[in-house]
């Protein structure tokens, strides 16, 4: 597919078994015919030809109503028995795809015919000559020529390779004679002297990087996959540095995607799924790039921070989230707060499970919630039907200021009374002759009587003391009288 833009699978197929084989074959033998019925203008078929797309036909491809089935020349296959996979990158190859290595085509050309006119020039031009100059003196002009062949021939005669031995000759003067140049020189002044001409510096490989380089950017390969880069920034790795080209294959795998669900949807078909049924699978390939995924969590991730940031500031709905950070339509993020509740019961569910040992999916009901708790202060203790759910708790809740009290417990209503215990009665006791406290005076264990009594008789006990106080002093004058005394 890479290499022609178009690669065409034959799908065997038989019913109740599904595709069962495919047979590959080459873009020279197989033609795609689009438009070729006008009452079916969407419909496509292929042709196949054994001598080649061209063989017996006269048409062209993507032209209405030029082939005709019974001149053409080639058997016929319909649009499901044949997976076209085809890259459209252009549209002037419809309804064809065009070959991966099409930009770099005529830049490979060039590549080649520089890389071989560098050879050919360092092997013709590079190599070091000498000149000799070499002094005539007096002899005739006519004779210059003769003496010339005479001294290379000297300096010459012996080859590389002896022809009869096939040895080499290690006396081979290693000059060569049609590389170098002989002069002859008239004059006193002038001596025989030998220089050396130093060889053409050549630049060309500039030519070819260039065009190396131009070649890479076509084939939209890194340097690093081909072995040319060896000076990768930092310590990056050959995985780091292929992003762009990872997005090149992500466009080429999904291509070739969706002619694999082509084929899934036949095979499925086949075997007799319709419906939902149908279509309710999905095919994915590897993952071209590590560093590729790694950037699209990372993105995600600072989506969902900012996300994070924006409902906590309270600053704008999740609506406008959905929209502007995420990207999702109504229709996703309505279905999404559907799954968000799903995934609420099935916590809950979770979460019966280990705390109370209940599966509310089999039982049907639920224990230890809140609402469950406060049910227990029912009638009954517990309840069944909704007419035992409490007072405020069931759908019979009624606006307005709430009850204080939710039970009739140390209420007069209760059948042991407002005072179940006793302990208000024992503290403060209304009635006296039921009362089973003792009565102290004073209304303490610990109270004086005397001080009682002195209390309530203080001014008969003033009195009557006085009265003492006056006998007794008259009493204890005559006491002392000596007279008295003796009696």
């Amino acid at each position: 597919m890479c290499k022609y833009g178009d690669f065409f699978l034959k799908l065997e197929i038989a019913e109740k078994y599904g595709v069962y084989n495919v047979i590959p074959y080459t873009a020279y033998h197989i033609e795609r015919q689009e438009n070729y019925d006008p009452e079916h203008p969407n419909a496509v078929r292929f042709r196949y030809s054994p001598e080649g797309i061209y063989a017996g036909g006269s048409g062209y491809y993507g032209v209405p109503n030029t082939f005709d089935r019974d001149k053409e020349i080639g058997i016929y296959f319909d649009n499901y028995e044949v997976a076209h996979f085809r890259l459209l990158t252009d549209v002037n190859y419809l309804p064809y795809g065009r070959s991966y290595l099409e930009p770099a085509r005529r830049i490979f050309k060039q590549y080649v015919l520089m890389e071989d006119a560098m050879l050919i020039h360092r092997i013709s031009r590079s190599p070091d000559r000498r000149i000799f100059y070499i002094n005539v003196g007096s002899i005739p002009p006519n004779e210059v020529e003769n003496f010339m062949q005479k001294t290379i021939s000297t300096m010459k005669r012996t080859p590389l390779m002896d022809n009869q031995t096939g040895e080499y000759n290690l006396k081979y003067n290693m000059q060569n004679l049609l590389e170098d140049f002989y002069i002859p020189m008239r004059g006193n002044d002038t001596t025989t002297k030998i220089e050396t001409t130093p060889g053409l510096q050549y630049d060309g490989i500039q030519d070819v990087t260039y065009l190396r380089d131009k070649l890479f950017a076509a084939l939209k390969v890194p340097k690093a996959f081909m072995g040319y880069d060896k000076d990768l920034s930092g310590k990056a790795t050959l995985a780091a540095e292929d992003i762009r080209f990872a997005r090149t294959i992500d466009r080429i795998q999904r291509i070739t995607l969706s002619e694999l669900y082509k084929i899934a949807l036949v095979h499925l078909y086949s075997q007799g799924y319709t419906g939902e049924q149908l279509t309710n699978f999905e095919l994915d390939l590897t993952t071209p790039s590590i560093i590729y995924d790694q950037e699209k969590i990372a993105l995600l991730t600072q989506k969902v921070d900012l996300a994070q940031k924006i409902m906590e500031a309270k600053l704008l709905p999740t609506d406008w989230i959905y929209d502007n950070v995420f990207h999702f339509s109504q229709d996703e993020y309505d279905e999404y707060r559907d799954l968000l509740a799903e995934d609420q019961k099935r916590a809950f569910r979770y979460n019966q499970i280990a705390e109370e040992g209940n599966d509310p999916k089999v039982s049907g009901k639920s224990y230890g919630t809140p609402h469950d708790l406060a049910s227990l202060y029912g009638k009954g203790r517990m309840y069944s039907e909704p007419e035992n759910v409490p007072v405020g708790y069931g759908d019979d809740l009624e606006l307005g200021r709430p009850e204080e009290k939710a039970t009739t417990r140390n209420t007069q209503d209760d059948n042991f009374g407002k005072d179940r215990l006793g302990a208000k009665g024992m503290k403060n006791d209304d009635n006296e002759s039921d009362s089973i406290r003792p009565q102290y005076k004073g209304g303490s264990p610990l109270a004086l009587e005397a001080k009682q009594v002195y209390l309530k008789n203080k001014t008969l006990i003033e009195s009557l003391g006085k009265r003492v106080t006056a006998e007794i002093s008259t009493l204890g004058d005559s006491l002392l009288d000596e007279s008295k005394l003796k009696e």
